[in-house]
């Protein structure tokens, strides 16, 4: 008996061929399939994207830190705002000047969905007052004084309460009169003190030497400046009288 042959089964190709009968009435047509071990999809990469260049808002006349963070709603407020532009806005979050750009940060959620009229008018309101509390203090204008006896003496009173030191309208009025008429380049030629070399000088007499010691901070270092002549000489006489409104003679 012929020995049975051993047949090992073929390889199969890696691309291989079916066949596919689709019925067709009384027809069969074949169509070739293709092998899904090598059909592979295209695998999509996503493009990279931009990083998105930061926003930024110039200054208008009237702004405040306070109304552009809640204008754009920015998170942090305008603290965090302040502190993203400090080096454009200086150390006084309360002075920024129109025409400055600023640099926006993130914003912050959305807002939810809008309540009833009579809830979002109070929540208006409390965002309103929140805003007030949280705005920087702006400083106060400067006092402004006319340039006249009348304004150097309300000035120098000013200046005088400052460091509590005694003094009157009336009294201050009273020995500029006498003592110079309201020049405030007078200067005494004659006496002990300028045969010394110490004339006394501008609206109260004062010569240099107690000028520069009862000057008071933040005053001229000019004896002929009214203003400073002024509080220096009402500083000595506090110190010597008690006020320059005991002083009814030389002092």
């Amino acid at each position: 008996m012929p020995a049975r042959g051993k047949h090992r089964r073929p390889k199969s190709s890696p691309l291989t061929r079916g066949i596919a009968a689709a019925g067709t009435g009384g027809a069969v047509l074949a169509l070739p399939l293709l092998s899904a071990t090598h059909a592979t999809a295209a695998q999509a990469h996503p493009a990279a994207t931009p990083a998105a260049a930061p926003q930024t808002y110039t200054v208008a006349a009237g702004d405040s830190l306070s109304t552009i963070a809640r204008e754009h709603s920015l998170n942090g407020g305008w603290k965090k705002l302040y502190q993203d532009n400090r080096a454009t806005l200086g150390d006084d979050p309360g002075m920024i000047r129109p025409g400055l750009t600023l640099t926006l940060g993130e914003k912050g959620p959305a807002r939810p969905a809008q309540k009833p009229a009579a809830s979002s008018r109070q929540a208006d309101r409390t965002e309103r007052d929140n805003a007030v509390a949280a705005e920087p203090a702006v400083a106060p204008a400067k006092k402004a004084y006319t340039n006249n006896l009348d304004g150097w003496i309300k000035e120098s009173l000013d200046i005088l309460a400052q460091h509590g030191i005694p003094a009157s309208y009336e009294g201050i009025h009273r020995n500029i009169m006498r003592e110079s008429s309201g020049n405030p380049q007078a200067t005494n030629n004659w006496d002990s003190n300028a045969a010394a070399g110490t004339p006394s000088k501008g609206l109260l007499q004062v010569i240099d030497p107690t000028f520069t010691a009862y000057r008071l901070p933040g005053t001229s270092t000019d004896s002929f400046d009214p203003v400073a002549n002024i509080t220096a000489a009402c500083n000595y006489a506090a110190n010597r009288y008690g006020s320059i409104d005991n002083v009814n003679g030389p002092y």
